[in-house]
């Protein structure tokens, strides 16, 4: 018997171990649509993504706002010329540094810095966090595409201190910090922190490299403007689709021959896209658009957050967490002392029969915490500004019925079978 007849089994195509993987995949499939269509139906929501839109009114969007930013009887982008071009010099511009590289990934784009500076530094060695991008969601891409090994000055929540990369056993060529680190619970040090330990990595020789997906929404933490803050560091990775609700793509901002060298490694990497118009037009409107608006956003995270605890307060919640207290930029977590699938079926069917959306899926804790603790991230966008602290408070009283009632369902169904 061959391999693929051994997988499917003796049952026939659809049965076996087979079978059912397949009725799993389906089924998530339909789960997974039945959430987007209840997202995007949602009359109230305190944030909408860009891929909540549909292509016909994606395409609309750019035909009807995208002169505003570009000329677009201009000619096609070939290869990274014309509306890309402008694109990246906007964003040079924008952070303080000589020159821009367009990317279609943020994961293309830091591999690429991290390889470039290895090479220049002559050390194969990268220090970050543990719960940073490349170490959380990458495959393990830099030890395999790149050969690059990993340290992290430290494990605690948060990003290190300068005392901490002081201390770090092994020598290293580069320090990469992720501003805001996501995974923490999108946190950021101090203005004085950041400087310090930016210090600490040049005591060492090391240069210092910002995963800076985020780094728009920083501002109203740090104080301080987009230049001064990239200044910090020898390069910066910028993401258009996160926080500027693009399309796609990114940036990575350096000196001019960091950047000759990262558009021949880009095109090593197979990132050299023949047209990229779509993308880049929808970056240029998020930066005209949604970049000033961000400090409105991070100041209206803050209401939502103080109103997210009164109401598990007021529902009687026996533990939850908001992190951090005060959230340092328009996002953070909620955590949650409830299985992740009853969380967010409950927020599907507040967002079916009540119109709102206050929050999205829900997730396992980290593998090493306690069972039956979930998390969520929520952001606050344009829609949220129109929330006032009570219309969080009565949106937290509903959800939570929902979890109750979602809860009990699951019990009678466990004692029926």
């Amino acid at each position: 018997m061959g391999d693929r007849e051994a997988v499917r089994g003796t049952e026939g195509p659809g049965g076996g171990e087979a079978g059912e993987a397949r009725e799993a995949v389906e089924d998530e499939g339909a789960e997974r649509r039945r959430r987007i269509t209840a997202w995007r139906a949602a009359g109230r929501s305190l944030h909408r993504t860009s891929a909540e839109a549909t292509p016909a009114q994606w395409l609309t969007r750019l035909a009807a706002e995208g002169p505003s930013v570009y000329d677009l009887d201009e000619d096609v982008d070939l290869y990274g010329s014309g509306i890309v071009g402008h694109l990246e010099r906007r964003v040079a511009d924008l952070l303080g540094f000589p020159e821009a590289v367009f990317f279609p990934t943020g994961t293309m784009a830091q591999q690429v810095a991290l390889r470039c500076w290895a090479g220049r530094t002559g050390s194969q060695v990268v220090a970050l966090h543990p719960l940073a991008h490349p170490e959380v969601h990458e495959q393990g891409a830099l030890g395999a595409l790149s050969g690059l090994r990993t340290v992290h000055p430290t494990r605690a929540g948060r990003l290190p201190t300068a005392e901490e990369v002081r201390a770090e056993g092994e020598p290293f060529g580069t320090l990469m910090l992720e501003l805001p680190l996501r995974d923490a619970g999108f946190v950021l040090p101090s203005w004085e922190e950041l400087e310090e330990v930016v210090e600490a990595a040049r005591e060492r020789d090391a240069v210092v490299h910002f995963d800076g997906a985020r780094l728009w929404e920083t501002t109203a933490h740090f104080g301080r403007e987009l230049p001064e803050i990239a200044g910090l560091a020898d390069s910066v990775y910028v993401s258009f689709y996160k926080s500027l609700n693009g399309m796609s793509g990114a940036a990575l901002v350096g000196p001019a021959s960091f950047a000759d060298e990262a558009r021949v490694w880009r095109h090593r990497y197979g990132g050299g896209v023949f047209q990229q118009h779509p993308a880049a037009l929808a970056a240029l409107l998020g930066l005209e658009r949604e970049l000033p608006r961000l400090p409105s956003y991070v100041a209206q995270a803050r209401v939502v957050a103080d109103a997210l605890r009164a109401g598990f307060e007021a529902a009687g919640v026996p533990w939850f967490r908001v992190h951090p207290e005060v959230p340092h930029t328009h996002e953070f977590q909620v955590w949650l002392p409830y299985p992740p699938r009853a969380l967010t079926e409950a927020a599907v069917r507040q967002a079916e029969k009540t119109g709102t959306a206050l929050f999205r899926s829900w997730y396992a804790g980290s593998a090493g915490g306690p069972p039956g603790v979930a998390m969520t991230e929520v952001g606050v966008t344009a829609p949220g500004l129109e929330w006032m602290a009570d219309d969080v408070k009565e949106a937290v009283a509903v959800f939570m019925e929902s979890v109750h009632r979602v809860l009990r369902e699951e019990v009678r169904e466990v004692r029926t079978d």
